[in-house]
């Protein structure tokens, strides 16, 4: 078999209903966002474009029931998002493999630029519900990537350049990374310690257990309400930690240290999930 070849598209923070809260934090950790945009799916996001991949703030329009799965789950690192070229041949591989998604799914949003409105059209494969308890995995197939990639948003003042890691905790570690392994193939997985590293292009995605993660990040670690398996850390690659520490004081994002060679700030301060900068 034939298996993807693992990249990552981005990474997604469920604000839930509080768009303008969460747009507000994630200004002042240093990032600067797109304007709100309007999914015909029926839920609206920011965004903080990095190279080749970046960060959605996702949440659901007052009174709107087309996006259940938002409220549903708590606020925090809720979405892992691979991408793909060709989603047919992704879902193809998926039902191959024995990893239960739904068909390709069509939706848009218009993003207003300065010669006038424009739709970015997207195509998702996402794995049904259930088949990853730690939150929402899938694949996005961008068919406008220069109304999405565009230069004016890719520059931030903490200095982060994309996404180097994703964290997720998990009491069976070898239950996710089998998930993945499915998924990718055994050899895009590896042992670390307290767990399992999945490469994903030029990032890594790490499923670790609980006790890992508080052994990692301490009290900036955030609180699993109870559950098995969540979406835990977010680790970025920025051009200068002390550029990410200035724009984090500038911001007044309580609780942030320095951790060795890396800026940690805790979920209490990034809306549910720990954030690290590093080099």
């Amino acid at each position: 078999m034939i298996f993807p070849v693992p990249t990552l598209d981005h990474v997604v923070i469920n604000v839930r209903d509080r768009i303008d809260a969460g747009a507000d934090t994630y200004r002042r950790l240093g990032f600067t966002l797109t304007p709100r945009g309007y999914h015909t799916l029926g839920s609206m996001n920011h965004l903080a474009m990095f190279g080749t991949d970046y960060l959605e703030l996702i949440a659901a329009k007052p009174g709107d029931t087309q996006r259940p799965e938002i409220m549903e789950a708590p606020e925090g690192l809720n979405g892992l998002v691979f991408g793909t070229d060709d989603s047919a041949a992704t879902f193809a591989a998926m039902e191959q493999a024995g990893v239960p998604c739904f068909p390709p799914g069509e939706f848009s949003r218009p993003v207003e630029l300065p010669d006038g409105k424009r739709d970015a059209v997207f195509r998702t494969v996402r794995l049904k519900p259930g088949v990853a308890p730690c939150g929402r995995l899938y694949f996005c197939h961008h068919f406008t990537r220069d109304l999405v990639w565009r230069d004016e948003w890719r520059h931030h003042a903490n200095g982060v350049t994309g996404v180097a890691r994703a964290v997720i905790a998990a009491r069976d570690p070898a239950g996710l990374g089998d998930l993945f392994g499915r998924m990718f193939g055994a050899d895009a997985l590896r042992p670390i310690e307290g767990g399992v590293a999945l490469t994903v292009g030029v990032s890594r995605f790490d499923v670790i257990s609980p006790e890992r993660l508080a052994a990692e990040f301490g009290d900036a670690a955030p609180d699993g309400g109870g559950r098995d398996s969540f979406m835990a850390a977010l680790e970025f690659r920025t051009r200068s930690t002390n550029a990410a520490w200035a724009a984090l004081g500038s911001g007044g994002i309580s609780g942030v240290r320095r951790d060795g060679d890396r800026v940690i700030v805790p979920a209490s301060s990034a809306f549910g999930a720990t954030l690290a900068f590093c080099l």
